[in-house]
């Protein structure tokens, strides 16, 4: 049977910038050398927010007070199977930004400075759903190592 992976992803938003994780830290990391948000895999017995709250205290030392769950993102990428990233979009916390992550490097972006930085080409369809207020969607992504090759939107091909 296939790889599949459940994951959150939440963006922490606050005077126009992202909280992002500059992923440099691990080897053998799907992500290396990318931005991303502040996520994580399930651990059992977990719901999406549980996971959200644990990996964003865990990675940042921030506690979420104000997020919504705002859609689903089904990773389709060569040799690392399928993945199920819930997407969180965050604006409220409690607690002090952690100066270290295992990570990797912790720094808050501006929206328009994070598309020209190095993220995945599918993270640029779902920013701009969080950022036009779009209600719960489902985004499928399809990858062939770091080139997406497809991209769905609630059912409808999207053009890439």
């Amino acid at each position: 049977m296939e790889n599949m992976v459940n994951t959150t992803l939440c963006y922490i938003e606050r005077d126009g910038k992202y909280l992002m994780l500059h992923r440099v830290k691990k080897e053998n990391d799907v992500n290396r050398d990318k931005w991303i948000g502040i996520g994580g895999k399930f651990e059992p017995g977990e719901s999406p927010e549980d996971c959200v709250l644990r990996e964003v205290r865990e990675e940042t030392g921030l506690t979420l007070t104000d997020y919504t769950y705002r859609g689903i993102i089904t990773f389709v990428l060569d040799g690392w199977g399928t993945e199920f990233m819930h997407l969180f979009g965050a604006s409220g916390w409690t607690g002090e930004l952690r100066t270290d992550c295992d990570e990797g490097e912790l720094a808050w972006i501006g929206k328009e400075e994070l598309l020209a930085l190095p993220i995945w080409a599918g993270d640029k369809i779902f920013l701009r759903l969080l950022d036009s207020d779009r209600p719960f969607f489902s985004l499928k992504l399809n990858y062939t190592g770091d080139t997406l090759t497809a991209a769905v939107l609630d059912g409808q091909p999207l053009a890439i």
